[in-house]
């Protein structure tokens, strides 16, 4: 079972500019509770999303030397991939791939097919400099634009995935509307055709459908979930109102009710939940 913490994702969306050393001190503390992997910061445009602007900055003030988690940063293109590379800290760079060309657009500033072409020049990139490609497949479970969206598409861009070598796809329910039995359709048909691809689940949802959206993915199979702490967060180019991550606390809770172990430490988990009051604010 991994678990990937994501404050980048809790923060990328406010208007309100949030302290480098507040966002370094979050981070620390986050690593300490034992999560797999924390998506931190994102090498992107900072006129696209101000709020990473600080991203190395941050990584400068973290302290890794006692921490199991790894770090992954978010990448839009090549030139923030070829950024992100320099720093050894970095295990994992993180592309944005939508089904949907309008949110393509809006999120990354480029056709699905030029963003396929940076894909490729990433992944051979993060060969090169021993770091793994985490692939979103964005808008992974319809999108609010009418655009042609199913199952069979969703396998199509998988295939392409796997042709490029990429092993680790996160199928992404970037606007909250994905129902239980697509996600299971979407997650075993995936995992059954792709053994040698690792598929995690990146939902948005409102609290009231996030444990049935959970139970759903880990039921077929899928072992990697994201989340953040009080489910702050959802993506600023999907649409005017968000719809936010899956709560941390809410995850912790279904898989403890269902016995997982999830290994994480709770005094640290406590801590970090306390922290997050001092972080982001209220009524986000």
């Amino acid at each position: 079972m991994k678990i990937i913490e994501c404050p980048r994702d809790a923060m990328q969306g406010l208007h309100d500019f949030i302290q480098t050393e507040r966002k370094a001190a979050y981070i620390n503390q986050l690593l300490k509770v034992g999560f797999d992997t924390i998506d931190f910061g994102s090498f992107v445009s900072p006129k696209a999303i101000p709020q990473m602007r600080d991203t190395a900055e941050v990584l400068r003030q973290l302290e890794l030397s006692q921490t199991s988690s790894k770090l992954l940063a978010i990448v839009a293109n090549v030139r923030g991939a070829e950024d992100a590379v320099q720093f050894d800290e970095i295990d994992y760079l993180g592309f944005p791939l939508s089904i949907s060309e309008q949110f393509q657009q809006r999120n990354t500033n480029k056709s699905v097919a030029e963003a396929l072409v940076q894909l490729e020049q990433i992944q051979s990139i993060c060969v090169k400099q021993n770091k793994t490609l985490v692939t979103y497949i964005s808008m992974g479970f319809g999108n609010p634009y009418n655009e042609p969206f199913n199952e069979e598409i969703v396998a199509q861009f998988v295939q392409k995935l796997d042709q490029l070598g990429v092993s680790i796809v996160s199928l992404s329910d970037t606007i909250g509307v994905a129902e239980p039995q697509l996600i299971k359709k979407i997650f075993s048909t995936s995992i059954t055709a792709y053994p040698t691809i690792e598929f995690g689940a990146h939902f948005h949802s409102t609290p009231q459908t996030a444990v049935d959206k959970i139970s759903a993915a880990y039921e077929v199979g899928c072992r990697r979930f994201d989340s953040a702490i009080k489910g702050f967060g959802g993506c600023p180019m999907a649409k005017d109102d968000l719809t936010g991550n899956i709560a941390t606390e809410q995850m912790i809770a279904y898989f403890d009710k269902q016995q997982i172990e999830t290994g994480l430490d709770q005094d640290e988990f406590a801590r970090a939940m306390e922290m997050s009051l001092d972080v982001f604010p209220l009524g986000v």
